[in-house]
């Protein structure tokens, strides 16, 4: 059963980040995503949850809504003052998300 909660966990992560991606211009997108998965995560890390319950939500989910190679070629593409601003903010915002999300 947890292979196919998986894909069906990647298809509702990868539908949410595109579904973002059409509300907001692709650096806003990344960063919104980016921010959501790393606080699911960082409570999802605070919980006794089972194995099959980390693979779903945490690799499944986070791993098609996150994405690090948008976000690498995102940070290129906005040259090197605003590619720098972009990374530094993002490095904030899901590093705050997911110590964060660890109180609660």
């Amino acid at each position: 059963m947890t292979p196919v909660l998986f894909v069906l966990a990647a298809a509702g992560g990868a539908i949410g980040r595109h579904v973002v991606g059409r509300l907001a211009c692709s650096w806003q997108a990344l960063l919104i995503v980016n921010t959501v998965g790393a606080a699911l995560l960082g409570w999802l890390g605070t919980r006794d949850v089972s194995a099959a319950t980390t693979t779903v939500v945490g690799i499944g989910f986070c791993g098609a809504l996150t994405t690090f190679s948008s976000f690498a070629l995102e940070a290129r593409e906005l040259g090197w003052r605003w590619g720098s601003a972009y990374v530094g903010a993002t490095l904030l915002s899901v590093t705050a998300a997911a110590s964060l999300a660890t109180t609660f």
